[in-house]
């Protein structure tokens, strides 16, 4: 198991739901935070408290939607000198819920393929291969289980590029010691996923942290939180590394 005491993470929508869990489960790992949110004021109270658990932390801020915010964000984060060893691309929009799907606005598509893909390819493509020269990394991509729901084809889509695209990534890692893979926090009550879902978002870890853990050098597993429930984290991480790594053959 990988201990993150010392190493950083940059969490983007730490500011609430699933990314606000993640980074409080980091500090109290050890892990230096990069807490990312579209406006510096959202993440002061995380900030905060992760700070008062003894971690390093800073806040930064982008628009996902706009590409150059990102590049921006990340300029910002090289300018300060962090390397980062771990990410979680947590940050996502869900446009609407469109019960007439056959008249669904491309703007849905746009959106959605900005923030839910676009923003978190560039992101791996900036920090892997930096990952890769210094030999340790962890890129943890949050998808959706959403099927069968043309109502939400803007979202559902773009969670599907993101999958492919972590496959494709995955089938070049081998031996380097940097790790990508899934994610899928399951149907919890966030401001995304609304008060009608099952779930706390509590219960979304520890299955959403444990790909910043396993230490078995492969990538392109999936895993999902509710095959994690009620386990220790010990047990989630050991059961991570059970589950077979199936990136894409070339």
């Amino acid at each position: 198991m990988v201990d993150v005491s010392g190493k950083w993470a940059l969490v983007t929508g730490a500011s609430r739901g699933v990314g606000y869990e993640v980074a409080k489960f980091m500090a109290g790992k050890g892990c230096n935070l990069i807490l990312h949110s579209r406006n510096l004021e959202h993440t002061k109270q995380i900030e905060e408290e992760v700070k008062a658990l003894g971690v390093e932390a800073y806040s930064v801020q982008a628009e996902l939607a706009d590409y150059e915010e990102v590049v921006a964000m990340l300029d910002l984060i090289e300018k300060k000198g962090t390397e980062v060893d771990i990410v979680f691309n947590n940050a996502a929009v869900q446009i609407a819920y469109r019960e007439n799907y056959w008249e669904t606005p491309v703007e849905d598509f746009d959106m959605s393929f900005r923030i839910n893909f676009i923003s978190m390819a560039a992101i791996c493509f900036r920090l892997i291969p930096k990952m890769i020269e210094r030999g340790f990394g962890r890129v943890i991509n949050t998808t959706s289980g959403i099927k069968n729901e043309p109502e939400q084809s803007g979202y559902a889509a773009s969670k599907a590029a993101l999958d492919k695209f972590t496959k494709d990534l995955a089938s070049k890692l081998e031996g380097t010691n940097v790790m990508i893979n899934i994610t899928d926090p399951n149907w919890c009550r966030t401001d995304l996923g609304g008060q009608q879902a099952p779930n706390a978002v509590e219960s979304a870890i520890p299955g959403v942290v444990v790909g910043a853990f396993v230490d078995d050098q492969k990538s392109g597993r999936f895993f999902h939180a509710e095959n994690f429930y009620g386990l220790s984290f010990e047990e989630a991480v050991k059961k991570a590394e059970s589950i077979e790594a199936n990136p894409y053959v070339i």
